[in-house]
Order: C-alpha cells, then sequence, then structure tokens
C-alpha cells in the first residue's frame, strides 16, 4: 500500500511525515520526492512471533510519499506536478491546517479543504478533456476507440463540472478501463486535520457543514506527533500520558487507511517465517494464495484456515486442531481478517 501526502503550503505536510514515519527530513525534502517504508504494528504478528519463533517475522508494510514542491505560476502546474509524482499511490492523504500561525490568517479547514480539492477535480478535467479531443481525431482518422472508454470519461467530465470529484463515482472509480489515467479526484482521500498542541478536536467547522464534508477524516496534533516519533520508547510513555494520546498518529492513520481502502491482513505461519500478507476484504481464497505465489493458484486445493482469535484460545496449532478449530476451505471461501491460513497445492 502506497499513500501520497498532499495539502497547500503550510499545511504541515513535512510535520505529518515525519510523525508517520518516525523518521526525519534532509534540507533537500522540499525539492524532491520522498519515500518512506514503514512496517504495519500488528500486536498478532507480534504474538506469533513468540509461539514459532522463526527465523524471520515479516509485517505489512506502507509507503508514504511526500511530493518535492517546485515554484510554479499557476495552481494548476502545481497539481499537475502533484498528479506526476502520486500518480502510482493507492490513497491519498490531505493534510490541512487548524493551527494559527504567528502573524498569519486563522484556520479555515473546510475553505482550505474545498480548494485543494477544486484544484485536482480542475486538474483531471483538463486530461479527460484533452483525451476526449484526442479520441474525436482518432475517430475522424478511422481508429478504432472503446466507446466504454468514451462513455465513462464523458460521465467523469459531467460530474467534474458539477464540482463532484471522481472518488464519488463508484462505476468510474472501479472501471477497469480507467485505470492508466491515475487521476487525482479519483483516488480514495483520508483527510489529516493538523491541530494546535492541546487540540483534540475535529473543527467546527467540519462538525457543523450539516452534510457537506463526508470524506474519511481524523485529528492529529503534528508538532506532538512529530515530538513523540523522536522520542525513545522508555520517554515515550509518560508523553502519551501528559496529553492524552492514546494511540500515535501512526497507529491511527494505518487503521483508518485499511478501512479507507478495504484492506485486511491474513498470515502463514512456520518455523522459517511469520507472515502478514495485506489484501482486499471478500478476497476468495484463490486469490490470497495468488498473493503468495501464482503456482499455489495454479495448484490449489484447499486452505487450511484457522482463526486468530481461536489459536489464541487454543494456545497451539496442536491444540486447534484437536479441539476440531482447524476447516478446509475450497477456492471461494472469503478469507476473513486474522485467518492464519496454510494452502495446500499441487503443480
Amino acid at each position: 500500500m502506497k499513500l501520497g501526502i498532499i495539502g497547500l503550503a503550510g499545511s504541515g505536510k513535512a510535520t505529518l511525515f515525519e510523525a508517520l514515519t518516525r523518521q526525519p527530513l534532509d534540507i533537500n525534502h522540499k525539492k524532491e520526492n520522498v519515500s518512506r517504508v514503514i512496517h504495519v504494528p500488528d500486536e498478532r504478528i507480534d504474538f506469533l512471533g513468540s509461539i514459532y519463533t522463526p527465523k524471520k517475522t515479516t509485517y505489512a508494510q506502507i509507503t508514504y510519499c511526500l511530493p518535492g514542491m517546485k515554484n510554479f505560476d499557476n495552481e494548476n502546474g502545481r497539481m499537475q506536478d502533484i498528479s506526476n509524482k502520486v500518480k502510482d499511490c493507492d490513497a491519498l492523504i490531505h493534510v490541512i491546517r487548524n493551527f494559527k500561525t504567528p502573524g498569519g490568517d486563522p484556520p479555515q479547514p473546510l475553505t482550505d479543504f474545498k480548494t485543494l480539492d477544486q484544484e485536482m477535480m480542475l486538474t483531471d478535467l483538463i486530461v479527460i478533456e484533452k483525451r476526449l479531443e484526442r479520441l474525436e481525431l482518432d475517430k475522424k482518422r478511422g481508429k478504432r476507440i472503446n466507446p466504454e472508454e468514451k462513455s465513462l470519461l464523458r460521465q467523469g467530465l459531467a460530474k467534474l463540472g458539477d464540482e463532484i470529484p471522481l472518488r464519488k463515482c463508484a462505476n468510474l472509480a472501479f472501471a477497469p478501463s480507467l485505470k492508466g489515467y491515475a487521476f487525482l479526484s479519483l483516488k480514495p482521500l483520508l483527510v489529516l486535520f493538523n491541530n494546535e498542541d492541546n487540540d483534540e478536536n475535529i473543527p467546527k467547522s467540519i462538525e457543523e457543514s450539516e452534510g457537506s464534508f463526508d470524506e474519511a477524516h481524523m485529528a492529529i496534533r503534528g508538532r506532538l506527533e512529530q515530538e513523540l516519533a523522536q522520542m525513545p520508547e522508555e520517554d515515550a510513555a509518560d508523553f502519551l500520558a501528559e496529553f492524552n494520546i492514546k494511540t500515535s498518529a501512526m497507529n491511527r492513520a494505518i487503521k483508518e487507511s485499511y478501512n479507507l481502502l478495504g484492506l485486511i491482513s491474513f498470515f502463514t505461519v512456520g518455523q522459517d517465517e511469520v507472515k502478514a500478507w495485506t489484501i482486499k476484504k471478500t478476497t476468495a481464497a484463490l486469490n490470497a494464495a495468488k498473493a503468495i505465489h501464482s503456482d499455489m493458484k495454479k495448484g490449489f486445493i484447499r486452505a487450511e484456515v484457522l482463526s486468530y482469535k481461536d489459536f489464541v484460545i487454543a494456545g497451539s496449532h496442536k491444540e486447534a486442531k484437536k479441539q476440531g478449530l482447524i476447516r478446509l476451505e475450497g477456492k471461494t471461501y472469503e478469507v476473513q481478517d486474522g485467518d492464519i491460513i496454510n494452502f495446500r497445492f499441487n503443480v
């Protein structure tokens, strides 16, 4: 999973990047794209590792991307540059300023959200208009065009004309013929309100927006979380208690990102490795097997499935088997979050 961090100037994107990745940025980060890979903390993997004591323990991973910024004279030039840098991201994190700045304007979270969202929609609209022009030209030249692609692009153009981001249109979000476009407003979006040190709350303007704001969102005290991310573990506990931080920004953002993208984890275990695998909800066992290796899908026979909760209750794989907690499932079985799976296959 790869997430791109975007936001207006002064929103605290770099601060949030450091808080989420727990890694400092160097002086060149404003000019260059910066990516950091982090392990997804998972108590289930920790517990399974303590039981199996494997040679290797592999957690799920998330990559955060912070686009470097160039100086542009126009908004659309800026957004086109961002679009090129986050086009391979699975989702976007929109950071919004909700803190005061010395001598600056008071924060306007709802206005700032709409400003950047409109810029993203404008960028997508320009891309669609150019593509439709090209399709018309190809048609006149006698070239074959994809009628479905053209129809979907026209639908997208109409939505953007009504200032509706493409992510709100399910038929466009999952259309195979639009996959290569990497539209900004089509990507799933998580909004992070970057608050003052003493403010844990969602901005009032958002709470009072009467349904006009329905994006996945959370409040975060960016500067505090940045400090927390740089602390030794022994000092962090006191800091968490002092500022009433129950769960770190990194952990909360990961949870929200998994929910946003509809992702779950299943596990494979053994003496060699305990590993978390990230898949979409509703993934069938056959395709979960493919996530590990294509040969497993080709030669799929059965999936031996044990839920993590049942494993904890039983205390061991052997005891779980004795209690009849291990199930044999077929190709169409819908893998559940926390399933421990051993795939039987023959190639």
